[in-house]
């Protein structure tokens, strides 16, 4: 679907959206599977619940893996995309503002977090092994034991020994111990990585973005509410109604709920 059409779509809608309400929504797991590209049920259920209420999505992936999962004319399709937990962020089809992790930290502390890690995964014995490791982003950088560039195939052989073994849970307190009071916090979510990033970074960042827009309710929808889940602190957060899913199916079913009864 072209942009003009989003566009022609949302002029129909006209006055009946609600436009005091934001309805938030997480990437993987939420609006589409695992690293996944969103069904075209999906893309038409967003153009529709934009004419109920604002939409945006906030994702600890960078923009251009938010294009590739919600389509390369993302930022016409909805109303805020947050990619990097919002340290990248898009409204109205324009860029709002961008963040730099590493003029936060200092380059003695990401050295220091890199050669940790690379360190501690040159120690892990796993099936499989591929490339990319650590992913350097604006806001955070992205550990992956078994290398972002694995196969879908890898993807689950890994995520399925992860939940037997722990091994992020582990790998993810040995940075706990080993850079307490360091200012850097840290987020499993999907199936192969982990989120790092500097203390107050989490999707709860996109909040603050959001405050000068004075929506009285901000609903978030996410499928790693879960303590320790990328997820857990804007669900958690007073300023949102969170609601918890398991599935893209799942979310559609519960706005449906909210919004079209």
């Amino acid at each position: 679907m072209c942009a003009a059409l989003y566009c022609i779509i949302n002029a129909m809608a006209g006055s009946s959206v609600d436009t005091t309400t934001l309805c938030l929504f997480d990437v993987d797991g939420t609006l589409t599977a695992a690293r996944q590209r969103v069904t075209p049920e999906m893309d038409a259920f967003l153009q529709r619940l934009r004419q109920k209420v604002k939409v945006g999505v906030v994702g600890g992936s960078d923009f251009e893996k938010i294009k590739e999962q919600l389509g390369a004319d993302v930022v016409e399709k909805v109303d805020y995309v947050f990619a990097e937990n919002g340290l990248v962020a898009y409204k109205a089809g324009k860029l709002l503002s961008v963040q730099s992790i590493q003029a936060h930290l200092g380059e003695e502390l990401l050295q220091d977090f890199i050669n940790f890690c690379l360190n501690y995964m040159a120690k892990i014995k796993l099936p499989k092994k591929r490339g990319t490791f650590i992913e350097f982003r604006n806001g955070m950088l992205n550990v992956s034991p078994v290398g972002r560039s694995c196969t879908q195939e890898e993807r689950m052989e890994f995520f399925e020994l992860d939940k037997k073994e722990h091994i992020r849970d582990k790998f993810v307190a040995a940075l706990r111990k080993e850079f307490v009071g360091r200012g850097l916090a840290f987020s499993i979510g999907g199936q192969i990585s982990f989120d790092v990033f500097p203390e107050g970074w989490d999707k709860r960042y996109c909040l603050g973005i959001l405050e000068k827009d004075a929506y009285e309710k901000i609903h978030f929808f996410g499928d790693k509410t879960m303590p320790g889940g990328n997820d857990y602190e804007i669900y958690m957060d007073p300023r949102t109604t969170g609601h918890k899913v398991s599935c893209p199916e799942d979310t559609q079913r519960i706005c449906e709920e909210l919004f079209f009864q």
